[in-house]
């Protein structure tokens, strides 16, 4: 690394002062809580494993708090911000508190469940505080276009980022589990206080980490495997048999593809890992040729 001074990080006064230059009232609508303890988006980067070597993607940047934290060790941030206002002053804030970095930035204005392509090199890291009301479906989109990354630690609802870790048999386990396990090893990586926001959200927020890993070896197209996942865990309460009646053509099929995978087909998709669910696709899919 170079010996250029690292930025300096926003504070309570600063996140209120920039906000006022906006005349931002942040809204629930995108989910905005701004982070304003400078411990916390350390911890956060120092999670994440960040190192010079990495281009990060951030999601969501706000008012850039994250931002400034992942420049101190980060060789490139992307910031993907949906918002033209915040998206519009991240340079300026850029300039005053990381000088040295503003060179290794680009924000992009944009909607991070809508974009195609990053722009720069490929990004290895995702790091971000992503915007609760969208975290998950935001996540596996970027999961799936941008095969780069590597890793990835985000800040996301506490509910949310038990779902996104949990393991089969939980009764927190579902779509999210098990889409991610499709892209990624996924852990719990700690909890965060509702006191490090601006405003305070009324709801607990958690630590997801994670880390790329090849998915099952298939014949089975990856939307194939995941109508599976969605079928079996529309009707929680309801066995497999009858959820997947619809997708398979019948409940003989349905019951076919099950056996044949090596499923029950009394069990629910909620006992089911993510090898299970690509054998029933595989199943189906071999059930419609015949």
């Amino acid at each position: 690394m170079s010996t250029s001074a690292g930025p300096r990080l926003l504070g309570p006064a600063e996140v209120r002062r920039l906000a006022a230059d906006l005349d931002l009232r942040p809204t629930k609508q995108r989910g905005q809580n701004f982070v304003i303890d400078a411990n916390t988006v350390r911890r956060i980067v120092r999670e994440a494993g960040v190192t010079d070597r990495d281009v990060v993607l951030e999601v969501g940047p706000g008012l850039g708090s994250l931002t400034l934290a992942l420049l101190e060790v980060a060789g490139r941030v992307v910031a993907v911000e949906v918002d033209e206002k915040l998206a519009g002053l991240l340079p300026a804030t850029i300039a005053t508190y990381a000088p040295d970095q503003a060179g290794r930035f680009e924000v992009v204005l944009a909607d991070a469940m809508r974009i195609d392509a990053v722009p720069g090199p490929p990004p290895t890291a995702l790091v971000a505080n992503l915007p609760y009301n969208v975290s998950v479906p935001v996540l596996l989109h970027l999961l799936e276009l941008l095969p780069s990354l590597e890793r990835g630690l985000v800040m996301v609802q506490a509910e949310v980022a038990d779902r996104l870790a949990a393991s089969p048999g939980s009764k927190v386990y579902g779509v999210p589990s098990v889409k991610a396990a499709w892209f990624a090893d996924v852990r719990r990586a700690g909890s965060v206080g509702r006191n490090v926001f601006w405003p305070a959200p009324n709801v607990d927020s958690g630590l997801v980490a994670w880390t790329r890993r090849e998915p099952p070896a298939t014949t089975a197209t990856r939307a194939a495997v995941f109508a599976v996942i969605d079928a079996a865990f529309a009707h929680r309460r309801k066995v497999l048999r009858g959820v997947l009646r619809e997708l398979a053509g019948s409940a003989e099929a349905a019951e076919a593809a099950l056996v044949g995978a090596g499923v029950d087909p009394m069990a629910r998709g909620e006992s089911l890992g993510l090898e299970q669910f690509v054998r029933i696709a595989e199943g189906l899919a071999a059930g419609a040729v015949r």
